[in-house]
């Protein structure tokens, strides 16, 4: 009787445990019942997961949570029903454990970052439905080697495990997991998205001219790329393109890329030039910021904004000459840089807050006439700035300019104004500044037609004289003295009231 005990107890036990298992396994998930649909939000449990197709009598068609439903857990493996159409964003990120996934063919969308971080994760499957892959969704699945699609899809295809769009014109996704080399098919047009990003062990490209398009984040943290040349025919590259290219050297940014986002080349840390085509109108927030090893920029003459800190962090950038198309030097631009002198072109009007923020090997630059204002501190904490020089009246500026520059003097040509007001506002004791040789003062009051003529002031040296000569043809002058000039406190005022017996009237400056 006792072993007979001990046998049904034996047997029942397992029994016990077979008949509690289902109970068991649906507590593990975290749903919701919409419309008579069930959305799984959350799992608890490890190891290999089937999803059960229907729970309380409805269909399981979404898993779904923004947090991710399984990311927090031990998952091994995952089997998706048939019945489930969406796999939301972050739905599986961070499962470190899963090695393989299939999409079945009922999936219809594939959420942003679906499968990011999923470590360990070497082979997807996509179904013959899905109609919607989100950005990111193998993020940094560092050990993916292929992506398949079912040949059925009539919206993805896959070819050499990347994945395309059907007729194989936009590249969507490249496995992180492939190393070496790879050329981009020529019928490619596009380069969608985050295609290449996180692709650690890539370390070649090559882009078909048919390439118009670069996608947001396309090559974000490709930090073995070495090299990269964008073909003729891009017009877009995004956002984030090429940030944390690691060992990128140089890059040729060509005259036909007309749109170029914010952030694209930044902490490239190991890209020394860079050539920039005449279709850029603004050079980005942050292009080049955190580019520690950048020394040669060449800009192209359709240039006219440099923005927010787009050379911020720049220290090996030491010398810069800068297009005579720029109108605009915006927040930071140049801020924390090693610039040692610059030029600002007589193009600029404004020059922004911080625009030279810390720049501390910073000794002397040269403002045009052009620029009318100064933003609050452009010039802070440059500490070897010794010499600032104005060629124009003196620009209206905040008092915290040259904050922290104890060494510094402003020096403005005579015949300029404003600068009693200057050095008040600025705390920067101001000098003249004596030029190698005469110059016309084209942006004062003096410098215009009037009823008797057209004159302007001449600026040089005090008690000295100056000839001026005129000239009615450029290509072939003839110079004739128009009138001597003594500069009493290095400046004299000339008018010319014969300028409208000629077509055109050229001037020009020399010694008696």
């Amino acid at each position: 009787m006792k072993t007979l005990s001990n046998r049904i107890c034996g047997f029942l036990l397992p029994l016990l445990l077979l008949l509690t298992l289902p109970a068991l396994l649906q507590a593990q998930f975290i749903f919701t019942t919409n419309n008579g649909t069930i959305t799984i939000t959350g799992f608890t449990g490890s190891g290999a997961v089937v999803i059960p197709d229907t729970t309380n009598g409805y269909p399981v068609t979404v898993i779904a949570g923004d947090k991710g439903v399984f990311s927090s857990s031990a998952v091994t493996s995952v089997t998706i029903p048939n019945s489930v159409t969406t796999i939301g964003a972050f739905t599986f990120s961070s499962c470190t454990k899963l090695t393989n996934i299939v999409i079945p063919d009922s999936v219809v969308i594939v959420g942003s970052q679906a499968f990011s971080f999923c470590s360990s994760l070497t082979n997807a499957a996509f179904g013959s439905n899905v109609t919607s892959v989100g950005d990111a969704v193998f993020r940094a699945c560092n050990n993916l080697i292929a992506i398949t699609v079912s040949a059925l899809n009539t919206n993805y295809s896959s070819v050499a495990g990347v994945l395309f769009n059907k007729n194989q014109t936009a590249l969507v996704a490249y496995p992180p997991g492939q190393n070496g080399s790879y050329a981009i098919p020529g019928n490619v047009t596009s380069i969608g998205e985050t295609a290449f990003e996180t692709c650690a062990g890539l370390k070649g490209i090559t882009l078909p001219n048919s390439v118009t398009n670069i996608g947001l984040s396309a090559f974000d943290s490709c930090s073995a790329l070495t090299n990269l040349i964008i073909p003729p025919g891009v017009a877009s590259i995004g956002e984030d393109a090429f940030y944390n290219c690691t060992s990128l050297s140089h890059m040729t940014i060509p005259n036909s890329v007309t749109n170029l986002g914010i952030y694209a080349l930044e902490s490239c840390v190991n890209l020394t030039n860079v050539t920039i085509g005449t279709g850029l109108t603004s050079i980005p927030d942050y292009l080049f910021y955190n580019c520690a090893s950048l020394t040669t920029v060449t800009f192209g003459s359709g240039v006219t904004n440099i923005g927010y800190s787009a050379f911020g962090n720049c220290i090996s950038l030491t010398n810069i000459t800068l297009p005579k198309t720029i109108t605009c030097i915006g927040f930071g631009a140049f801020a924390d840089s090693c610039l040692i002198s610059i030029v600002i072109p007589n193009t600029v009007t404004s020059i922004g807050e911080a625009a030279f923020w810390s720049c501390p090997r910073l000794t002397s630059v040269t403002i045009p006439n052009s620029v009318t204002s100064i933003g609050g501190s452009a010039f802070y904490y440059c500490t070897s700035l010794t010499s600032i020089y104005f060629q124009g009246n003196a620009p209206s500026v905040d008092g915290s300019v040259f904050e922290s520059d104890n060494n510094v003097t402003a020096y403005y040509l005579p015949g300029t104004a404003g600068w009693d007001v200057f050095s008040a506002d600025t705390d920067v004791p101001t000098a003249l500044w004596l030029l190698p040789n005469p110059v016309i003062l084209n942006n004062v009051p003096s410098f215009r037609v009037q009823t008797n003529g057209f004159g302007f002031t001449i600026s040089w040296a005090t008690n000295i004289s100056i000839v001026v000569e005129a000239s009615t043809n450029l290509a072939n002058p003839v110079w004739q003295p128009v009138q001597t000039n003594t500069l009493v406190n290095g400046t004299a005022y000339f008018s010319d009231s014969q300028w409208t017996n000629s077509p055109a009237r050229y001037y020009r400056l020399r010694s008696p």
